[in-house]
């Protein structure tokens, strides 16, 4: 029946005798008549569940070996507040039991209610699960947590981090097995609790993002395509997945290759993946590219078109390397960097091709540059 306040000043007493700020179980000494008392005063308890403090809570852990958890230095818990709500401690004992749970796995700032939870368990005449406490990660200033606003697997999904990449990330974050784009029958098959440390690990956002783009890069057409735009190819996914992070983007890259001329070649109106990264001609490539559309539209189309055209520019303009290619490529898809255009010219074709280079070597969209 105590309050907030009452049990505060027990524990300052307490704190002030050198004593651990264990609930002295005064509750037990009332009587029948102090019960009635309380109910006509209309107080309604709280309800605790009684440890045994005779001997210490042993159990051996799946990653920190031989744990003990002493009950004598610990508050019975409070499993039911006075307004007939439950805590988590034996609730959730409950939900193992009736579930089935065989192991259970949680940080080691656990370990203190586990101690506490087997107790739970031998009190409702149910076999303990096997427990594994793993060390706690943290951030770059802390250990991450709910309370801190630290990341969730809701913001990697929004973020397009791959399911399989936070599958293989985890499962050996802490142990010395690489991090690397692996099967979930791979993790299964190889996954032991020993194998992870007991040092603290930190955790890096980039880290994840990087083993989430190398999971694209290897995923297949077949595997991906019902998360790409209608229409997308599996040539296309080949061309574009090497420059892909997430799925989404290859869907952007999509528009690039089909999209209309004006967004390959004016930043207001850029569909790329980010349309700051939308970029123009120079001005000082504008002949070039008036050139390179004249080559262009006097060749054959063949699969080996971007080889074929650039190598007779080299020839006609002694124009190599950056100077040769980078105009090609901003003129026909509007960004700096990208998949091959080896790959990518022929997914666009020839028509779309000749258009974009006809624009963005127009004398008013050089013009209008800046």
């Amino acid at each position: 029946y105590e309050t907030p306040a009452q049990l505060d000043l027990k524990r300052r007493v307490q704190a002030g005798q050198g004593l651990p700020p264990v609930y002295d179980r005064a509750a037990l000494a009332l009587t029948d008549a102090d019960h009635a008392d309380f109910a006509a005063k209309g107080v309604a308890p709280h309800w605790r569940f009684r440890l045994d403090t005779t001997a210490p809570v042993a159990w051996i852990d799946l990653v920190r070996g031989e744990c003990h958890v002493d009950p004598s230095s610990l508050s019975d818990p409070v499993v039911r507040r006075a307004d007939g709500t439950w805590l988590y401690m034996l609730p959730s004992v409950v939900d193992d039991i009736e579930m089935g749970v065989t192991t259970i796995v949680r940080g080691e700032d656990h370990v203190t209610n586990s101690g506490v939870q087997l107790q739970m368990f031998a009190a409702l005449g149910a076999p303990p699960p096997a427990l594994a406490h793993l060390p706690l990660l943290t951030g770059a200033d802390a250990a991450l947590s709910k309370r801190m606003g630290s990341e969730g697997v809701a913001a990697w999904r929004a973020s397009g981090i791959e399911a399989s990449a936070v599958r293989a990330f985890l499962a050996r974050l802490g142990t010395s097995a690489p991090i690397e784009p692996t099967d979930d029958a791979t993790l299964v098959a190889g996954f032991d609790f020993a194998a992870f440390g007991r040092a603290t690990v930190r955790f890096d956002p980039a880290e994840l993002a990087l083993l989430s783009a190398k999971t694209v890069h290897a995923m297949s057409f077949a595997t991906v395509a019902h998360r790409l735009p209608p229409g997308m190819s599996a040539a296309a996914w080949d061309a574009v997945r090497g420059n892909c992070a997430t799925v989404a983007a290859g869907g952007a890259w999509w528009t690039v290759i089909t999209g209309p001329v004006a967004a390959m070649v004016d930043p207001a109106v850029a569909v790329m993946v980010d349309p700051a990264d939308a970029v123009m001609v120079d001005p000082a490539d504008a002949d070039f590219v008036r050139e390179a559309r004249a080559t262009l539209a006097a060749m054959p189309w063949t699969d080996t078109i971007w080889a074929e055209w650039t190598s007779a520019l080299k020839v006609a303009t002694g124009r190599k390397g950056r100077a040769l290619f980078h105009p090609l490529r901003v003129a026909l898809t509007g960004r700096d960097t990208g998949p091959e255009m080896a790959a990518l010219l022929p997914l666009i074709g020839r028509d779309a091709a000749l258009a974009r280079l006809a624009v963005a070597g127009a004398a008013d969209y050089i013009g209008n540059l800046e």
